[in-house]
């Protein structure tokens, strides 16, 4: 059995072609042929009548280019205000067949079965997911309740209280002395915080007591240790530096959340909240 001194100081802590090139080319083709290309003058035909736009463009100049462009636009956001509108009719016609189709539902198994018409209820069902969620984190965590302060009076009651504890179980000890107002000012918190843990395991001893040394008694309460399936996951002395030596339940309980010694309770699922939350008072 591990000794209460290993128990406090723990074992570990994504083709283009230019122009230029393509006369290149052609130049070099024809004189390696021995073929010479004959210039005709071609006399300029009238130009064609500018007819209503359909669609496409005739002028590719940077004008028409952009004419194009923003009627392209113009069209594509017509086409996307049309298909959302269609699509918001759609869901609608769909939630009201669902919610009539449900409904109906309902009263078929109302008149045929009692119970399969209870299983429907949106009562029921949100009463047996608050249950199923609560026995999951029940079975996650543990089913040990404690809701105080244990006051261990010895070494060997501080390392049973450790060892023969259930590995699931989270054990905070308080090592403290009588005449060191943080100390007292400690143990008031803890007094308040087991209510708000009951799932905690909360313990207190004087230092004297758990054989701590004189430098220890004077220098290093008020203490905190943390220990789970009898290994020590945290070590807080000298806390009156870090809280003062006058602070409330919600400080020590900030602290411990903040080193994850503590479950954040604003994390836990709303729909059990309540009910767990009432469990502790």
């Amino acid at each position: 059995m591990a000794t209460l001194e290993d128990k406090i100081l723990g074992d570990k802590l994504h083709n283009y072609c230019s122009s230029s090139e393509d006369e290149d080319e052609c130049e070099n083709s024809d004189t390696e042929s021995g073929k010479h290309v004959k210039k005709t003058e071609e006399t300029p035909s009238n130009p064609p009548e500018i007819d209503a736009w359909e669609g496409t463009s005739t002028n590719t100049g940077p004008k028409g280019v952009i004419k194009d462009w923003q009627r392209y636009k113009q069209l594509e956001n017509e086409k996307r205000a049309e298909d959302e509108k269609e699509k918001l009719e759609l869901l609608k016609k769909l939630t009201l067949t669902v919610q009539s189709a449900l409904d109906e539902e309902k009263e078929k198994a109302a008149a045929e079965d009692p119970e399969l018409a209870e299983l429907l209820d949106d009562g029921f069902l949100l009463d047996y997911q608050k249950q199923r969620m609560q026995e999951m984190f029940e079975q996650v965590n543990h089913n040990i309740k404690f809701g105080q302060v244990t006051s261990l009076s010895t070494g060997q009651e501080f390392l049973d209280a450790i060892d023969k504890e259930h590995k699931s179980v989270k054990v905070i000890v308080h090592i403290y002395e009588n005449d060191v107002d943080s100390c007292r000012v400690m143990n008031n918190c803890l007094i308040k915080l087991c209510k708000l843990y009951p799932y905690v395991k909360f313990c207190s001893i004087v230092s004297s007591k758990a054989g701590m040394t004189n430098k220890f008694k004077s220098s290093g309460v008020p203490a905190l240790l943390v220990y789970k399936a009898g290994n020590l996951i945290g070590n807080f002395v000298k806390l009156a530096d870090e809280l003062g030596n006058e602070f409330l339940p919600e400080d020590v309980q900030d602290f411990l959340v903040e080193h994850g010694m503590l479950e954040d309770k604003s994390c836990k699922p709303t729909i059990i909240r309540s009910q767990y939350d009432s469990d502790s008072d």
